[in-house]
């Protein structure tokens, strides 16, 4: 049966292919009131009346016009690629082009399943490209803001900062801080995107529990959520930070204390218990985190220790990362293989902390005496083939770190975020490891010698991984979330190649603009060519209509002319 799009399509092809005729005719017709009467005289007729007519300087303008309109998309095609990644052309031709022509049924039902696998592929991306909080991150007031009065750069994006204000709602609130004042003050401050509105809202939080004297069973916890905030933004040195997360802690131990025997009176009382849980770890480790910076790296190992052994379910704000940092920064490389003797597992998710400090003791052994001349005379020794092999493993899960430890990027500072395997959890390693890379003799020239073998070993295109998950393609589109691109740019991997319509516009822009410049320059001689060039492509088309009209009869074409 036909559709109506079918009845259409035939129609239309049925009254194009007569129209195409009756011109045809009507050039013969005229063809045959020549004087002589003869074909020859007429041969090339249809092309040459129009080319004769046409001078130099149209096809100057031709040349230039196709010139400058390729260039003008060859340049926009250009900085949508180094914006998004990929090609406008290319997006647009398969986001909307493809559904119209490719003529699928969208209630089929291999559509549906088609539909359903890339909805299954689309949450698999979302939850490997799922963002973590930094557990390193630094202060805002006493380290960010202090870039930023600096160097008049923002480090942090408005993506990150948002996503610190969820974190925070949903650390620091419960359900019940409605009932409270000072509560609901704070509630309101964690959602306020002014900074200055936050720090005034803690005060006046402050001042509102000072002035209050609240029962035990329902003190607020407000005191020490108002000390937390204006120790991360309103400090501007890391001293003052301590001194207001110490006013902070004080004030948690408290609320602690007290939710822990009520939490099970009742689900509001579980939920407070459990913010009161997140705000204690929260302050410890923040304090731990500020003794590490002030110098008292043993004290700070001990706090984060205590912290481990008091919550050890607690794994979200992921503190052995910070424990390895201190350790190595003490040099204490036995207690740093015992914690990753327990956190390097298959069965818990990895980061490049944990794969290049592993990689990082296994080059320690054998850096010092490494040599790439001597190594590629005698072959590798065992350990120098487990410290290799540890590089490789590092390497393949999370390809932008050896740039930034071998300084062949510059660093920034980094985010509040991170995306593991991306660029920014690279620069968050990087930026507090290098240090204890460039301690370990040779362990530099080591990993600079032996990482981009790894990428030898990995199948290409990354359809599977070899000792990972295939690397997500999804990572370059959140780092460019996360990281200022202003002044940074974004490291990818794979590396993209050119798309073809970059390529194609390049190539068609150059043709057209020496087109322009050989016709302005020698425009007889072009013309020439030009109309040797168009005779050339319209003889196929002359010779099948020559044959058309041999086979049919004239008083069919008559016929058809007068339609």
């Amino acid at each position: 049966m036909w559709t109506a799009n079918g009845e259409t399509q035939s129609s239309f092809l049925v009254a194009f292919s007569l129209f195409f005729c009756q011109r045809y005719l009507l050039l013969k017709r005229r063809k045959g009131l020549c004087m002589c009467g003869s074909s020859e005289c007429f041969k090339g007729m249809e092309v040459s009346m129009f080319l004769n007519t046409l001078t130099p300087k149209f096809y100057v303008a031709l040349t230039g016009t196709s010139s400058l309109i390729s260039g003008l998309i060859l340049i926009f095609e250009w900085w949508y690629f180094r914006k998004y990644g990929t090609s406008f052309i290319e997006q647009v031709s398969v986001s909307h082009l493809r559904p119209l022509l490719g003529g699928v049924d969208s209630s089929s039902p291999s559509n549906s399943n088609t539909s359903n696998g890339e909805a299954d592929s689309n949450r698999q991306s979302v939850s490997e490209c799922k963002v973590w909080r930094n557990p390193l991150n630094l202060f805002r007031g006493a380290e960010y803001n202090r870039y930023t009065w600096v160097t008049g750069r923002e480090p942090l994006t408005y993506y990150d900062m948002n996503l610190s204000a969820q974190d925070h709602q949903t650390f620091f609130t419960c359900d019940s801080d409605h009932l409270r004042p000072a509560d609901a003050i704070m509630q309101k401050a964690w959602r306020e995107r002014n900074p200055q509105a936050r720090i005034s809202a803690a005060h006046e939080a402050l001042e509102l529990e000072e002035s209050r004297s609240s029962p035990p069973l329902l003190s607020s916890c407000s005191c020490a959520t108002a000390y937390i905030l204006l120790a991360e933004e309103e400090a501007t040195t890391i001293m003052e930070a301590e001194r207001l997360f110490k006013q902070a802690l004080k004030a948690g131990e408290g609320c602690y204390r007290r939710s822990q025997q009520l939490q099970h009176h009742g689900t509001q009382y579980e939920a407070q218990h459990r913010r009161d849980t997140n705000v204690l770890v929260y302050i410890k480790r923040r304090l731990a985190m500020c003794s590490r910076k002030l110098g008292r790296t043993r004290e700070a190992v001990k706090m984060m220790r205590d912290l481990m052994k008091e919550f050890p379910l607690l794994s979200m704000f992921n503190i052995h990362e910070n424990l390895l940092e201190s350790l190595l920064e003490l040099q204490n490389y036995a207690d740093v293989q015992a914690v990753l003797a327990k956190y390097d597992d298959i069965s818990l998710p990895k980061s490049a902390t944990i794969c290049y400090t592993a990689a990082l003791l296994k080059a320690r052994a054998v850096s010092d005496k490494f040599s790439p001349e001597a190594a590629s005379r005698r072959g590798l020794s065992t350990a120098e083939m487990n410290a290799v092999e540890a590089i490789h493993r590092a390497v393949e899960f999370n390809p932008h770190v050896p740039k930034y430890l071998l300084e062949m990027k510059s660093l920034i500072l980094p985010p509040e975020h991170i995306l593991k395997r991306g660029d920014s959890e690279a620069i968050a390693y990087a930026f507090f490891h290098l240090q204890h890379w460039k301690r370990v003799e040779g362990a530099l020239n080591l990993l600079h010698c032996t990482w981009e073998g790894t990428f030898r070993m990995i199948p290409y295109p990354l359809e599977k991984g070899h000792l990972f998950y295939p690397y997500p393609i999804c990572t370059e589109t959140a780092d460019r979330e996360l990281l200022p691109t202003v002044f940074h740019e974004v490291s990818v991997y794979p590396k993209k190649e050119l798309p073809f319509f970059i390529l194609f516009t390049a190539g068609l822009c150059s043709f057209t603009a020496m087109l322009a410049l050989l016709t302005h320059q020698f425009p007889e001689l072009m013309g020439v060519f030009a109309k040797a060039f168009l005779s050339t492509l319209f003889a196929p088309l002359n010779f099948i209509m020559e044959k058309v009209e041999s086979i049919l009869p004239s008083s069919l074409w008559h016929q058809l002319t007068r339609i």
